[in-house]
């Protein structure tokens, strides 16, 4: 059986961690203190020194009040235009060619009729 390697990015998802507690206006002592760990703990994950499990990942969303995919993925799935960013550089990396063939199958998928 192969095994499958994680691509997640602990160096940025400490980043967002860091963003949230400091928006949120909180010192590491004082998450470390809801969360009940340690300081150097929150230090490391914040560095991506180490790598929180989900069950950990989550209790930092809920004491940021930041949606869990906000820390992973940097976007917020309830956010209605969440792809929005993804997809401009997506279609900035295609060929003009490419581009136009996206367009044609994003009308024939939304039911856009051609004129």
């Amino acid at each position: 059986m192969e095994v499958i390697e994680s691509k997640l990015d602990f160096k940025l998802i400490g980043k967002r961690i860091r963003e949230a507690r400091t928006k949120k206006g909180i010192s590491q002592e004082e998450l470390s203190e809801m969360l009940e760990v340690t300081v150097t703990y929150i230090s490391r994950v914040e560095r991506g020194a180490t790598k929180p499990n989900l069950v950990r990942l989550s209790q930092i969303s809920i004491a940021l009040e930041t949606p869990i995919e906000k820390l992973i993925t940097g976007t917020n799935v309830k956010n209605n235009i969440y792809l929005k960013k993804e997809f401009q550089e997506l279609l900035s990396k295609c060929t003009p060619e490419k581009q136009k063939l996206i367009y044609n199958i994003a009308k024939i998928v939304s039911g856009v009729n051609f004129v």
